[in-house]
């Protein structure tokens, strides 16, 4: 190289027979780690997550802190368009935001998925007290079956 090339610093590219040589010479190192269709050297199915516990874990306490957040802003539409809420009702609805609260940071225990499961069902039956409270659970049960689904996708 002479001149205004040597310079540059750039490489130069390498046409296509040049290039399906050299994939061919990273083929047998590459295939030494590799697996086929995603698949981890173990067998298990890996995804993608660098810390698959830690991204579900949030995904639960994300779920939590959410419907606590829906659920401590519902009371005062509840009281305006719904008409009688009663005492009962609003103690009902910030105990269990308060449930979704410990639970959110709880998420990393085992049991605190079980719990939330549970939470929704006490959630669900609310709606004694109030129809959109039923309303509420109905929606949130729905939320915290797909995140008990990506759970076990992703974890296994």
């Amino acid at each position: 190289m002479t001149g205004p090339q040597q310079g540059t610093g750039a490489e130069p590219q390498p046409t296509g027979a040049e290039r399906s040589v050299g994939a061919e010479q990273a083929g047998p190192e590459q295939a030494v780690g590799d697996t086929s269709e995603g698949q981890a050297p173990s067998g298990e199915r890996r995804s993608g997550l660098r810390n698959p516990d830690k991204a579900v874990r949030g995904l639960g306490a994300g779920t939590m802190a959410l419907e606590a957040l829906v659920l401590l802003l519902a009371i005062q539409p509840i009281r305006v368009v719904g008409g009688d809420l009663g005492g009962a009702a609003i103690g009902a609805i910030v105990a269990l935001a308060v449930a979704c609260v410990v639970l959110a940071g709880m998420m990393r225990r085992s049991w605190a998925w079980h719990a939330g499961t549970v939470l929704q069902g006490l959630l669900l039956l609310s709606g004694l007290l109030h129809w959109s409270l039923f309303a509420l659970g109905v929606m949130f049960a729905l939320v915290w079956a797909y995140a008990l689904h990506v759970r076990r996708v992703i974890l296994g």
